[in-house]
């Protein structure tokens, strides 16, 4: 028997409750395919136009700076809009943190969007097949308190291992499910860290050339 054959024996002797599983399964494997590519295309966004704007930054063109993360969807750039657009009344180093703060608050609900479902997913898959399997022992039982002596134990033994067959296919799932959960977050993890860096760049960059403005404002005074 080939491995084709094997898999088509085991879902078949799983019963009913290889369906909701196999559902469950697609849901996460789509959930966990769609948060990778996104948070992929986030962090090379974020990496490309921090790129862009660092040396804008560094010179005090914040204008320019303005005018590309007016329109950018990079989720650095709506902070830094965030920020510029505070500056432009008067305030202190901790109103543009709140400002920036404030776009954090949009921005990360966005990077953790359905991740949390596959750590759910991997839990409800588990609780099914075990569910599965119970049913299966006591179909089992009940069907060999009806059958031959001399047949009980052939019969009671086939009937656990495909009652068991559920248990096996949810852990199968639940297991990796978890670690691709863990390596999610982690992922996401590393992109909110990258814009708390850039915010705090951008406040120090932002007080250092308000200094420099100052003290050559106060020179050409005296």
């Amino acid at each position: 028997m080939d491995t084709l054959d094997l898999a088509i024996k085991f879902f078949r002797d799983c019963g009913l409750f290889i369906y909701p599983s196999l559902l469950i399964m697609s849901l996460g494997v789509t959930i966990a395919i769609e948060r990778f590519i996104f948070l992929n295309r986030a962090r090379s966004q974020n990496r490309r136009l921090w790129g862009q704007v660092l040396p804008l930054l560094q010179k005090g063109q914040f204008k320019e700076v303005l005018g590309i993360t007016s329109d950018a969807d990079a989720a650095v750039g709506k902070i830094i809009y965030y920020g510029l657009v505070r500056m432009q009344s008067p305030g202190r180093r901790e109103d543009y943190d709140s400002a920036m703060e404030e776009g954090m608050m949009e921005i990360v609900p966005r990077l953790e969007k359905r991740t949390h479902y596959i750590a759910t997913f991997a839990n409800v898959i588990t609780l099914v097949g075990l569910l599965g399997t119970i049913i299966g022992l006591i179909k089992g039982f009940t069907a060999v308190a009806q059958v031959n002596p001399a047949e009980k134990a052939e019969m009671l033994s086939a009937s656990i291992s495909i009652a068991m067959n559920n248990t096996a296919f949810a852990l199968m799932v639940a297991i990796p499910f978890l670690l691709i959960h863990a390596f999610l977050q982690a992922k996401t993890g590393e992109i909110v860290d990258g814009l708390e860096s850039a915010k705090m760049t951008f406040l120090n960059l932002v007080q250092r050339i308000r200094s420099e403005q100052a003290a050559a404002a106060e020179a050409r005074k005296s």
